[in-house]
């Protein structure tokens, strides 16, 4: 893998990721996945990307050279996982949404606790715990030998992937900037951002 496959436009790089291979080695074992899913984030062209308005110790990765592992902890309980992509100083982004379990399927279930094997690591916080990714992987040179967490040319994806709107976004939700392997079990569901509603006053006692 060459790093200057990743540091192109972020909307090039992202489907080129399909059929990729991330591979995870812990004290535990090794869990290795088939990208099937992304979706691309352009920083600050990007209402939905973290580095939208600027650099802050949380997003500081996204701002390095292509190729590294950017991690970020969100809803107070899950990890979810990008890969640094474009020119250095450009902080722009593609999440892993899902994947399919080539390796290390059974440590993949225990983390889990044995869902059916589409859902392993189908979802992008799903992922992360497949590949035991957490905070410590932020950072990770993606493309170092012997690094924890490795991105490889795996088996690759020559067709068409199909494109759709973001998951879960309130703001630049209608850019089909997802990506994914048509027709894969592996490929999470689509789910628009729900707004919250706020609770409502309790009518005056008479």
């Amino acid at each position: 893998m060459r790093r200057s496959l990743l540091a192109g436009p972020v909307l090039e790089v992202a489907p080129r990721l399909l059929g990729m291979v991330l591979r995870s080695t812990t004290s535990e074992g090794t869990v290795a996945v088939r990208l099937t899913e992304v979706e691309a984030y352009d920083g600050p062209n990007d209402p939905g990307s973290h580095a939208y308005r600027g650099q802050t110790p949380r997003n500081a990765v996204m701002f390095g050279p292509a190729g590294f592992l950017y991690v970020y902890f969100t809803y107070g309980m899950h990890f979810c996982m990008n890969v640094v992509a474009g020119p250095e100083g450009t902080p722009s982004a593609v999440l892993l949404r899902a994947g399919e379990v080539l390796e290390g399927i059974e440590l993949a279930r225990l983390r889990r606790n044995q869902p059916a094997d589409r859902d392993l690591a189908r979802g992008p916080a799903r992922l992360c715990v497949a590949l035991g990714i957490g905070r410590e992987g932020n950072g990770a040179d993606l493309l170092a030998k012997n690094s924890p967490v490795e991105l490889l040319n795996g088996p690759g994806f020559d067709g068409e992937p199909a494109t759709g709107p973001r998951v879960g976004l309130r703001e630049a939700a209608d850019r089909p900037w997802r990506f994914w392997i048509p027709d894969d079990p592996t490929v999470s569901p689509y789910r628009p951002h729900v707004p919250k509603k706020r609770a409502q006053a309790a009518p005056p006692r008479a």
